[in-house]
């Protein structure tokens, strides 16, 4: 099918409805206090579509309240919804400031202030009348026109059009439709200018280019099949503006976003659903928007310090014996670890998740856990919200309805999933009763000894089932937060540490990390792609992430091309400086595979072991602020219009500046923004505001730079895990005019 170009298809539906009534938002007829805010009441008037909108004579208008609260000082909520209920996505206890804002009625327009006489939204009361010279066209129809003020003047989209028929974007609008059962079905639109220069980031976890302008996006989640599409694991309704505000569509259907991309003067968004919920945040800085965002979302919290250690993996392994021979071996050859993954082999079947251990190949799991741990390795255990058939537990799931039973039974695909089994079902987290009985399931295992539970899948859900407590439609972008907030919650009660291994997400999952960045492809675009995903998530909330070193699986044969030795060594470099360092994928990971490279990747994770104060330092700010630690340049430097292109080279924490090496040949530019910048290696000082041409670095290094004048905890000593550490050995590298670079 052909792309859509016009607005009325693309964003409003009429090519699916083309009998819908599109309700577009008039001037406010009445703007007056609430209780909550200030109610305004709007009319809104059907249109048709015939050679464009043409009003429908003879049907009424409908008129909707839209409030317009104030939850803080840079953060507003405009809302058709009559009140908040309680949402999985917010968190935040109060609710909006009552009593402070009051209206000024002018001549033409009404002023929204509060008590200090700061102007929060002006709205005209009506168009003002023109002189004309002809009628030849007809004049244009009453639009709603505002501008909200946030430290920034927001407008609406009033009047983007070619002629008054032919719109490209409307500042609010409903598109109504009745199905067969005579059912009406609604989608709400709205639009707010875009700046001719305006840049656009974060919707999640986007795989694309830093800058979304130009671009139209549906937040819809899925299995990502990889990180080269436009497929996403973890989509997020926030994006932020170069003009200095952020936009939180609070909502779980899905959304379409186009930034300046349908039309070029206008930010556009449209959502599944009857009401409209939008928060908007100032702050003027990517940072103290994200701020306000957690502020209602939720803060990530700290996570444990053996967490920022080396995790190994591989797909799978299959028994105690065998991996007691990989941990024997690492601790034999020095390489430093703190988790072992085992994933889908540890059942009595691969991948069928009952649960349990093998009997057979896991003959005393107590004691194999109690083993590892007194060794210094912490376990990881990937399970499934799909249980399938030939699953020992389908039956009373079914029974106990703590599968969500489907309405009329069809063959379901969950992408990536492989393991050719079928799925009966998914375990209904919308009924308490099946998250009980899913968080006892993983709290034995808990109390077994195990670390963390790898909340895999949760993208996608059975559309045709019949959920207990939300509709499919309203379930299937937030299933992957209700899921892992029940894995996170039995962690932190059974073990007092809270942590999660998680891939799919939404607005709000940034509460329960960590998140992973999906299935990689081994190879160098798939490793760009994925450092775009991270910085993506970083803009969208999330303050930890990973990823699958070096890539997931290989091209062209899935499980049997591996790695080259350049790959492996430069992915490890980026997994260093990065949140948590994990190897996974579909062959073996262990870096004796790799002999030719092997004493460099010792000496790289000795780094990271060195460097953990550092991440320990940060991610106390991270829990604290809108800051990630895997974090894009525009967080420091949004006022340089450079940085908000730049989707290759980003801020490890406050001090870091990687610029990761994705190519055979060890060469690539580096930008530095203003500043002073130090060398890593050498000390080499640089001033910023400019380009460093062609650098290039063998695979002992990269390059990094550090801001000069900073202090850096690391530690002096080299362990095999984190439980050798001890806090107060911890020294500080002081990046002054000393400083002549540290050695590997």
């Amino acid at each position: 099918m052909k792309p859509g170009t016009d607005f009325l298809t693309v964003m409003a539906d009429f090519d699916q409805h083309p009998d819908a009534i599109l309700w577009r938002a008039g001037s406010p007829e009445q703007v007056t206090p609430s209780e909550t805010g200030i109610r305004l009441v709007i009319p809104f008037r059907p249109f048709g579509l015939s050679q464009g909108l043409v009003m429908i004579p003879g049907l009424d208008q409908r008129n909707i309240s839209l409030t317009l609260e104030l939850w803080g000082d840079e953060t507003i909520r405009l809302t058709t919804r009559p009140q908040l209920t309680e949402s999985p996505m917010i968190v935040r206890g109060n609710g909006p400031i009552n009593g402070i804002l009051s209206v000024i009625e002018e001549p033409l327009r009404w002023v929204i202030t509060d008590d200090r006489k700061h102007v929060y939204a002006t709205f005209l009361k009506y168009q003002e009348p023109i002189k004309g010279w002809s009628e030849q066209i007809p004049e244009s129809n009453d639009s709603l026109s505002g501008t909200l003020e946030l430290g920034c003047s927001i407008p609406f989209s009033s009047y983007d059009q070619f002629f008054p028929g032919k719109v490209e974007s409307l500042p609010i609008a409903f598109l109504t439709w009745n199905d067969p059962d005579e059912n009406e079905n609604c989608t709400s639109l709205f639009s707010l200018t875009a700046d001719i220069n305006e840049h656009f980031v974060g919707t999640g976890e986007r795989f694309s280019r830093m800058d979304l302008a130009g671009k139209s996006i549906v937040l819809e989640n899925t299995d990502g099949l990889g990180v080269n599409s436009r497929r996403a694991y973890k989509n997020v309704p926030l994006y932020i503006s170069s003009r200095g505000y952020g936009l939180f569509i609070h909502t779980t259907h899905h959304v379409r976003l186009s930034f300046a991309d349908v039309s070029s003067r206008a930010v556009q968004g449209s959502s599944e659903e009857a009401e409209l919920d939008l928060f908007l945040f100032g702050g003027k800085n990517p940072e103290k928007i994200l701020f306000h965002y957690r502020e209602l979302t939720g803060f990530p919290p700290t996570l444990p310090t053996w967490s920022y250690g080396m995790w190994m993996s591989r797909m799978t392994y299959f028994s105690a014996q065998e991996i007691k021979e990989i941990t024997t071996r690492l601790r034999r050859e020095k390489y430093p670890c703190d988790m072992i993954h085992i994933d889908t082999g540890w059942f009595a079947k691969d991948w069928v998740c009952e649960w349990k251990f093998s009997e057979k190949n896991f003959p005393d799991p107590e004691g194999f856990l109690k083993d590892l741990k007194d060794d210094g390795f912490r376990v990881s255990l990937w399970q499934t919200p799909n249980i399938g058939q030939g699953n020992e537990l389908l039956e009373e799931a079914l029974e106990r309805r703590y599968l969500a039973p489907q309405k009329e039974v069809t063959s379901s695909s969950f992408g990536s999933d492989f393991s050719g089994q079928d799925f009966g079902g998914q375990i209904d987290f919308t009924n308490p009763e099946a998250e009980t009985w899913y968080r006892n399931k993983i709290g034995r295992l808990l109390d077994m000894g195990a670390a963390v539970i790898k909340t895999d899948f949760g993208e996608k859900i059975q559309k045709n089932a019949d959920y207990l407590n939300m509709s499919a439609e309203e379930l299937h972008n937030i299933y992957g937060l209700l899921y892992q907030r029940a894995a996170f919650a039995e962690t932190q009660k059974r073990t007092g540490e809270g942590i999660i291994w998680a891939r799919a997400g939404w607005a709000g999952s940034q509460r329960y990390p960590l998140h992973w960045g999906g299935d990689a492809a081994a190879t160098w675009d798939g490793m760009a792609s994925t450092i775009r995903g991270g910085l993506h998530l970083g803009l969208s909330g999330f303050g930890f992430w990973s990823h699958d070193v070096p890539g997931f699986h290989g091209i062209p044969e899935f499980m049997n091309t591996l790695p080259t030795d350049n790959l492996y060594m430069r992915w490890t470099q980026l997994g260093v400086f990065s949140s948590h360092l994990r190897y996974h994928g579909t062959s073996p990971r262990e870096p004796w595979y790799y002999p030719h490279i092997a004493p460099l990747i010792r000496k790289w994770l000795n780094l990271r072991y060195k460097l953990i104060p550092y991440f320990l330092e940060q991610a106390k700010i991270t829990a604290s602020t809108g800051y990630p630690i895997f974090r894009a340049m525009v967080f420091r430097d949004h006022e340089d219009p450079t940085c908000w292109h730049i989707d290759d080279q980003y801020y490890c924490g406050e001090d870091l500046l990687i610029a990761p090496i994705m190519n055979d040949e060890g060469v690539r530019d580096v930008y530095l923004p203003e500043g002073n910048w130090v060398d890593l290696w050498t000390g080499e000082r640089h001033d910023g505001s400019r380009w460093l041409k062609g650098l290039k670095h063998p695979l002992e290094t990269l390059p990094v730079f550090v801001k000069a004048g900073t202090v850096i905890p690391f530690y002096p000593e080299i362990v095999q895990h984190t439980g050798e550490m001890d806090q107060s050995k911890v020294e500080y590298l002081n990046i002054d005019e000393s400083f002549k670079g540290i050695e590997l």
